[in-house]
């Protein structure tokens, strides 16, 4: 399979103003795009043209740099947009929430360590939650790595590259993470991820 450009699921100007037009602009339209174009360019003729994009990031880590690179970048991103939504945040559903307690403490703990991840991730990279062994965990991953190449599955990522936030932000990546945290996180969405992932 080749790999295209997700439509946004919502108005560029629709996360404002924790996340404005003009980023979306640039986030999803240029810096996206980059890595679907430059992806299928490095996908030709390799072992993996044909496979979903999941076997792509998997069977790419540690052997194509380039590729794995591009690959994961467009799978995290895919699953970026849709962890977003306007006037997200707020009540978590039943099953994740029982399941953030149980496996991180409580809520507002789960949520802070993420933070925590997200502020404390050296240079480009990511803060996940993710499912490891039917509980869910705090991780973070530097440039396009996340945790389907770590043993986990992922159902939650904040991206903390600086083009998701210097626009809006500048420096203060930690007061991107709590916005989005608070204003943005598609709850609904992260709790299907959770459900599929402890099947």
């Amino acid at each position: 399979m080749t790999f295209t450009l997700p439509e946004l699921p919502y108005a560029h100007d629709a996360l404002a103003p924790y996340m404005s037009k003009e980023t979306l602009e640039f986030h999803h339209d240029k810096h996206h795009l980059a890595y679907v174009t430059n992806g299928n360019t490095l996908l030709k003729g390799t072992e993996w043209a044909g496979k979903s994009l999941e076997e792509v990031v998997k069977g790419s880590f540690a052997r194509n740099p380039g590729l794995f690179n591009n690959a994961a970048q467009h799978y995290n991103h895919s699953k970026f947009w849709n962890w977003l939504k306007p006037a997200g945040g707020g009540a978590i559903p039943g099953a994740l929430e029982k399941a953030l307690i149980d496996s991180l403490g409580s809520v507002e703990k789960a949520k802070a360590d993420l933070i925590q991840a997200g502020v404390t991730q050296f240079g480009s990279g990511w803060a996940w939650f993710s499912v490891v062994g039917g509980k869910i965990a705090v991780t973070k991953t530097a440039n396009g790595e996340n945790p389907l190449v770590h043993g986990g599955q992922p159902i939650l990522g904040l991206d903390v590259w600086e083009h998701s936030y210097y626009i809006d932000y500048r420096n203060r990546r930690p007061d991107y993470l709590k916005a989005v945290v608070d204003n943005l996180v598609n709850w609904e969405c992260v709790a299907e991820l959770y459900a599929a992932a402890v099947k």
